[in-house]
């Protein structure tokens, strides 16, 4: 007996009130799972966006500025029912400025990277971030550097040369500055530590909305020129996934444990990867998959390294 399928306005309604049904009833853990899937589908689409618009034209700083602009109208629903008073409730307003002022040399740097490397070397380098974020926090805070960190930084550094093979071939500006955004996040990793301690993820965030749009506006105004119809419909979608995307990650890592979610981040390589051959005929060489695997690993194993051994702290 064949069970009818719903159709029209009413079957979206109900098909949509079994999921929202499905997905209450799911365990804590896989929805961590679930979302952080969601999180690589997005950087990796974020990331082709970028590419297409600035193969159509428009400036890396301009995509930069309509990512942070639209970012923040996205964010704005979930403002207003949290309370803007309680989002915007801060004491470090200097700090929040500080790290939106290197995110926003970040993304500069990074999105022109995205417009001259290859995509999938571009995702493989991003992985680099929390290595210089755990030399930074060596440098800086005074964190002591165990042999197991020692060997995981070399060794994740080591990938990077895989991938470069300098002397072998020509280190392009593309790389260059994919690198040097790598070492800018990984500083505003450790402005973002510094500001956890005291203002919640969801300040936090809005912050960095607010203050990244018109920091990223400035440079965009040197290169202006006005976007079609076309483009600003990609313009509104690298809003809407940027924010997106954070928005899932950081819900994942409130509902899972970091041991589950983390292996999953190096999805953004295979999508990448995918995207980047079905839309714009690039091939992921050997090299790029295994510096690109050696890099995420290490950084993997730092970041589950040092939440074990906080947890060892606090026990």
């Amino acid at each position: 007996m064949s069970v009818p399928v719903p159709s029209g306005r009413t079957g979206w309604r109900l098909w949509l009130g079994r999921g929202q049904g499905w997905y209450r009833g799911t365990p804590s853990s896989l929805k961590g799972v679930l979302l952080m899937l969601l999180a690589t589908v997005m950087a990796a689409a974020l990331h082709a966006t970028v590419r297409y618009l600035t193969d159509t034209g428009l400036h890396a700083f301009q995509v930069a500025f309509f990512r942070n602009f639209f970012g923040l109208l996205a964010l704005t629903p979930w403002i207003v029912s949290g309370g803007v008073m309680a989002a915007l409730g801060t004491r470090r307003l200097g700090t929040h400025l500080l790290r939106a002022i290197t995110n926003t040399v970040s993304m500069l740097m990074f999105f022109s990277g995205l417009s001259m490397a290859p995509l999938p070397q571009v995702q493989a380098l991003s992985f680099t971030g929390p290595l210089f974020a755990t030399l930074l926090a060596i440098a800086l805070l005074g964190e002591r550097i165990r042999l197991r960190r020692a060997s995981a930084l070399v060794v994740g550094f080591l990938g990077v040369m895989i991938i470069v093979r300098p002397g072998f071939q020509t280190v392009d500006l593309g790389t260059w500055l994919v690198l040097g955004a790598a070492a800018l996040w990984g500083s505003t990793i450790i402005i973002i530590k510094l500001l956890s301690r005291t203002d919640s993820s969801v300040t936090i965030t809005v912050y960095m909305g607010l203050l990244m749009s018109p920091l990223s506006l400035l440079p965009a105004l040197l290169v202006w020129q006005w976007p079609d119809q076309r483009q600003w419909f990609w313009l509104v979608m690298a809003g809407i996934l940027g924010m997106l995307a954070q928005l899932c990650m950081a819900q994942a890592f409130r509902l899972a444990e970091a041991t589950a979610l983390l292996p999953l981040d190096f999805l953004r390589l295979v999508w990448t990867s995918l995207i980047a051959y079905v839309l714009f005929n690039e091939l992921i060489d050997g090299w790029t998959w295994l510096g690109g695997t050696v890099i995420f690993v290490s950084a993997t194993y730092i970041a589950l390294r040092e939440r074990r051994l906080k947890r060892g702290r606090e026990a």
